[in-house]
């Protein structure tokens, strides 16, 4: 293995089928979903649905994002003396800086408003990842070099992110990527924050480790005019892979945040047809956002919740996972998980 690997600790994360990661999981397991109408039109009249995170007020922008945030954070660091919070090196991922509809102040507000909320102060090692859908695995990159080169035990890496948002919706509604009554190949908007605590691995049975991680750029993305061949994945897959010192036909299922649109399946299995070389039998692929729609940044956090659950309650289909993120500018990311003792 090039690089130590990293432990999933702890989990936290807030969903529209759930507030909690016990409750998202196991919608997540039983394929449950919830969308409902949102206070926006389409262009032709009907109302543009989406998975909206139910809270206690009825929050927008800035705001809902801290407190969802703040949920999750509670969550992940349930059972640790708050005191011990500050030594915590936090690494927030959200939005790319040009995501259509981008709420104002992610990069110089958000960090300061969830560390108000909580009533608590980072460590100063904390960093904004904005990175979109693949920010949780660089992330997990990042508190891996942290941990490796400063010495810090533990990283708690945060995503949260929304796309209900008229300046978002209709970006996308008139692009035709959104999921309506008159198209079909598009994705329905959501909105979600989790929180993953990672540290050193511990050896015991059933921990979730990230052995792996692959980075690459695709230059057929989906707004361009190229065609489609999945170099990019491809290569973020076999750096992955290669990584963890693993080949592709060892890993048991995939998980990917594959939301609705044509163009993200296709390119995942194209690369599945440029790095799979032993025949499977079965290869399943898991895509949480069917229950909680395109969630942006927080995506790769649900992902790795999914994944902890499976590993902690032992439904996973086997102890090798293979993990594939994909931004719309072309930035495409892998990660390699076992699952420590689970046969």
């Amino acid at each position: 293995m090039a690089t130590p690997p990293i432990a999933v600790r702890n989990t936290g994360l807030v969903t529209s089928v759930g507030l909690s990661a016990p409750a998202s999981c196991a919608a997540f397991r039983a394929k449950i979903t919830n969308p409902s109408e949102t206070r926006f039109h389409d262009s032709k009249g009907k109302w543009i649905m989406a998975h909206e995170v139910p809270l206690e007020k009825p929050w927008r922008g800035l705001t809902k994002l801290v407190q969802m945030a703040s949920m999750a954070i509670i969550e992940a660091l349930a059972g640790i003396p708050k005191a011990e919070w500050t030594d915590l090196p936090l690494l927030l991922c959200v939005a790319e800086p040009d995501r259509p509809g981008r709420v104002a102040g992610l990069d110089d507000t958000l960090f300061l408003q969830i560390q108000s909320e909580l009533g608590v102060r980072f460590s100063t090692s904390s960093a904004i990842v904005a990175q979109g859908r693949v920010g949780v695995a660089v992330a997990v990159a990042q508190a891996r070099a942290l941990m490796n080169k400063s010495a810090c035990p533990r990283v708690l890496i945060v995503a949260v992110d929304s796309l209900v948002s008229w300046p978002t919706l209709s970006h996308y509604e008139q692009r035709d990527r959104l999921l309506t009554e008159s198209n079909s190949n598009g994705f329905m908007p959501g909105e979600a924050a989790g929180a993953l605590l990672v540290s050193e691995p511990s050896g015991a049975a059933g921990e979730l480790l990230c052995v792996g991680l692959g980075f690459a750029r695709e230059p057929a993305h989906i707004e361009s005019d190229l065609p489609l061949r999945g170099d990019g994945l491809s290569q973020a897959i076999r750096l992955a892979l290669a990584d963890a010192g693993q080949q592709m036909h060892v890993m048991d299922f995939r998980i990917a945040d594959l939301s609705g649109e044509q163009y993200y399946f296709k390119e995942a299995s194209l690369a599945l047809s440029r790095t799979l070389r032993v025949l499977k039998e079965e290869f399943d692929i898991w895509h949480p956002a069917e229950c909680t729609g395109e969630i942006g940044a927080a995506a790769g956090a649900s992902i790795l919740c999914a994944a902890k659950a499976a590993s902690d309650k032992r439904y996973g289909k086997g102890s090798n996972v293979l993990v594939h993120l994909a931004n719309d500018a072309g930035q495409r990311a892998a990660m390699v998980l076992h699952m420590q003792g689970v046969a």
